[in-house]
């Protein structure tokens, strides 16, 4: 079963985002709290412990938020969810917008290892329905609408 491994915040942008027990998703805004947040496209980020531990395996020590993600998740393949794929997140309704992101500046993780995952395994959504969301919720893709 797909679920949240971590939920994680950061005041600032261009910084590593740390892990709290809970955290209030709002309708058309984001993670409560969260730099990132506001009327965009990118209001949530997420990224899979299976992309974290690939970069693991090339020595770095990093976890749940490192990577400047507000969900890390386990048991779904993010990458491959087409852009407009509808996630359930514990009570709250994500919509996918972007898969991926352009770094501007490299970071640090860049210059130790050479490669970051978030830029190419990271994804981004829009919150359709609000909720409090926090480790071991479940996350499942909602069905398309039968047209």
């Amino acid at each position: 079963m797909a679920h949240i491994l971590a939920v994680c915040i950061s005041k600032n942008k261009g910084e590593r985002k740390k892990p709290v027990p809970v955290a209030e998703l709002r309708e058309d805004h984001g993670m409560v709290g969260d730099a990132h947040a506001g009327e965009w496209h990118r209001q949530v980020s997420l990224l899979a412990r299976e992309s974290i531990d690939k970069m693991r395996r090339l020595g770095l020590e990093v976890d749940a938020g490192d990577f400047a993600e507000n969900i890390t998740t386990t048991g779904i393949d993010l990458v491959s969810l087409p852009i407009g794929t509808r996630l359930k997140v514990g009570p709250a309704l994500l919509e996918v917008t972007q898969i991926g992101k352009e770094c501007h500046n490299r970071c640090a993780i860049f210059y130790q290892a050479g490669d970051c995952v978030m830029p190419k395994e990271g994804i981004f959504a829009k919150v359709i329905d609000a909720g409090l969301v926090c480790p071991e919720d479940e996350i499942r893709i909602v069905p398309p609408r039968a047209v």
